[in-house]
């Protein structure tokens, strides 16, 4: 089974993480690094970091915010321990719960202020689910595929159907129980200290053995009455050979009002996506246009949920609500 997808919306390939940085903008960038120390059944470690940097008109540049998250989740993705800088002392009580399902729920109130000032450490709290869920596929490249299939037996039996675009009723990626095939593309990923500019990342740990990484970046600036996003975000894993492996990746670019922050246009573009019917999820994006930047975070559950929208992509959506204060970076560098 396949549903046919127009050539234009077929993934290009891995790309380079950054362009040149813009005088008068600032630029959101954003890595979870995730470890296990004593291998794949064994605890997962978390190493999320974040800065906002902001380049001025003249092109100097200095980082105006930044953030470090934490945290160590059993085999069964509970959280063991999290901490942050800056601090958030009531993140403690997240100790003993999932790391994926309710997560967000729970960290809304202890993360409210930070939700509300569209922070980088809301950013990495708000990734911690999504991210955790695509970690464990580090190991399918580090594991012969039978055995990788046997570890996974409880992934093998679950019915997909309709759980996204890519696993939409039809899909090639399902049997016709809904179950999964484990067929799945990759690319080579573009490193994403492969731009000539020193400041075009923060810093972040460089790993040989097995690890996952989920990398954003978006980059805001204005122009007349308009706010301007150009934006890349990339799941990869390491390989034993060297290097890394992209598994989800996408570009986009959106536009929104300045005075009412709502979105004019958004355009993302599919770059590395492991099932052949998954980009198309770009197709339905036009539902947000229109909407409060700011309200993008339950807006894109909603109107992009189930077959309609990209686990991933969506995720790179509802980040686009922190774009007002990232916006207010650039009339403002103290805010």
């Amino acid at each position: 089974m396949s549903i046919p997808v127009p050539e234009e919306l077929r993934p290009t390939g891995s790309v380079l993480s950054a362009p040149p940085r813009r005088p008068g903008s600032v630029r959101r960038t954003s890595t979870m690094d995730f470890t296990w120390p004593d291998g794949l059944g064994g605890d997962t470690v978390l190493d999320g970091r974040a800065r906002d940097l902001l380049t001025l008109s003249d092109g100097s540049a200095g980082a105006v915010a930044e953030a470090r998250l934490g945290m160590v989740s059993d085999p069964r993705r509970v959280v063991r321990t999290i901490t942050s800088t800056p601090p958030l002392p009531p993140l403690r009580d997240l100790v003993g719960e999932s790391a994926m399902s309710g997560f967000r729920a729970r960290m809304s109130v202890p993360a409210a202020a930070e939700a509300a000032a569209g922070t980088p450490l809301h950013l990495l709290l708000d990734d911690v689910p999504g991210a955790t869920l695509v970690s464990g596929s580090a190991f399918q490249r580090w594991y012969d595929p039978e055995l990788y299939r046997e570890l996974k037996a409880d992934v093998s039996r679950r019915v997909m159907t309709d759980v996204c675009t890519g696993y939409q009723r039809g899909s090639s990626a399902l049997r016709q129980d809904g179950t999964l095939i484990w067929r799945q593309n990759r690319a080579l990923a573009v490193d994403l200290a492969a731009v000539d500019d020193d400041l075009a990342w923060h810093a972040y740990p460089d790993h040989t053995g097995v690890a996952m990484r989920r990398a954003r970046r978006i980059d805001v600036w204005i122009d007349g009455s308009t706010v301007h996003v150009d934006a890349f975000f990339q799941d990869s894993s390491t390989l034993p050979e060297g290097g890394r492996q992209s598994i989800h990746e996408y570009s986009l670019t959106a536009q929104a009002d300045l005075d009412s922050q709502t979105l004019r246009a958004v355009t993302p573009v599919a770059r590395v996506l492991p099932y052949d019917e998954c980009p198309l999820a770009v197709l339905n994006v036009g539902a947000l246009v229109g909407l409060p930047l700011g309200g993008l975070r339950q807006a894109v559950l909603k109107r992009l949920a189930g077959p309609l929208g990209c686990t991933h992509l969506n995720d790179m959506l509802r980040a686009l609500a922190d774009v007002p204060a990232l916006a207010g970076r650039l009339a403002d560098p103290a805010a």
